[in-house]
């Protein structure tokens, strides 16, 4: 598996990381402990060593608790990940990005990792009541310190970009995108490019849609929270079958899941560094790490781009993850 610099830093990741928000069930459905750890095993059996978790995921942090559990004693064959600045109140999730509750975060994340440094570090999300260059600040001085090997900044538009990385050198952004989901290409992904820092996305499959596993007649249980997202519902969900069909077609002559026609697609897309698959049993993440083994050609890849535009902008509301 070919790994790929973190921004300009001496880090080296594979392409495809996990992504730890899911293994801690708050919204996702049928989720238990014992698949969640074996989920985290698998990625790193399969050559993933890129793990992205977060102090808000889990009630408790439980997803960094977890990984610690089954990676602490391969700390020195990993990247980790994690985020401050949002935390949970009474079970709602709380931006705060002040230089104290990042520090307090941070000391708390180091504790649960049962580690003494994270290798990349972010503010989960811009707060609009503390000046970005104050929270930008705290994670320098967490740098600084030796807590924190490198700086991150997640869910924010150009500005803030900008304004982070005057404050303190960013080494990666991490937006949503995938196939359907490509706004940063109008800013934020040039932006990185010139600026050197690493682009690390979220939602390259769209919350298991783009796996191509629900087909057109599913109905989303209650209590499913993707039941709250346009793109699933409606005529939505009927464009985006009609979309699925195509890379169906194209799984079925190379004999490879859609899941890894969609994530061999994204992390080829000029610019990004790497994508983050949440996954809630250990076949998830083995056949996700599978789509690292080969390549689209470029006849697919042009299908797959008219598919794309088609189909067009798809309706949706950008979630924190």
């Amino acid at each position: 598996m070919t790994l790929r610099t973190l921004g300009r830093t001496s880090l080296s990741i594979t392409p495809l990381g996990m992504g730890c928000w899911p293994i801690t069930g708050i919204t996702s459905i049928d989720i238990n402990e014992v698949d969640s750890l074996a989920t985290i095993r698998a990625a790193f059996d399969a050559g993933i060593t890129f793990f992205d978790t977060a102090y808000c995921y889990g009630y408790e942090g439980e997803s960094e608790q977890m990984v610690a559990r089954v990676l602490r004693q391969d700390r020195e064959k990993i990247v980790l990940a994690s985020k401050g600045g949002i935390h949970w109140v009474a079970r709602k999730q709380v931006r705060c990005g002040r230089p104290e509750t990042l520090r307090l975060e941070c000391d708390e994340s180091l504790r649960r990792l049962q580690t003494d440094r994270i290798d990349l570090y972010y503010l989960h999300a811009p707060d609009p009541s503390v000046p970005i260059e104050e929270s930008a600040g705290a994670i320098g001085e967490l740098i600084q310190q030796g807590k924190v090997l490198s700086a991150g900044l997640s869910n924010a538009n150009v500005e803030t970009l900008d304004r982070f990385h005057r404050a303190c050198p960013l080494t990666a952004f991490q937006p949503h995108f995938n196939m359907l989901q490509r706004e940063i290409e109008d800013g934020p992904l040039p932006w990185c490019v010139e600026h050197g820092v690493a682009v690390v996305v979220y939602w390259p499959l769209m919350k298991g849609l783009l796996a191509g596993h629900l087909p057109r007649e599913h109905v989303f249980g209650v209590k499913d929270g993707r039941n709250k997202y346009p793109m699933f519902s409606g005529d939505e969900w009927q464009k985006n079958q009609d979309f699925l069909d195509v890379l169906r077609a194209i799984a079925i002559e190379i004999g490879r899941p859609v899941s890894q026609i969609v994530l061999n697609w994204t992390i080829r897309r000029p610019g990004i560094t790497a994508a983050l698959c949440g996954a809630k049993r250990p076949y998830q993440i083995r056949e996700n790490a599978e789509s690292l083994s080969w390549s689209l050609t470029s006849d697919q890849i042009v299908r797959i781009n008219k598919a794309i535009t088609e189909r067009g902008p798809i309706v949706s509301k950008a979630a924190v993850s």
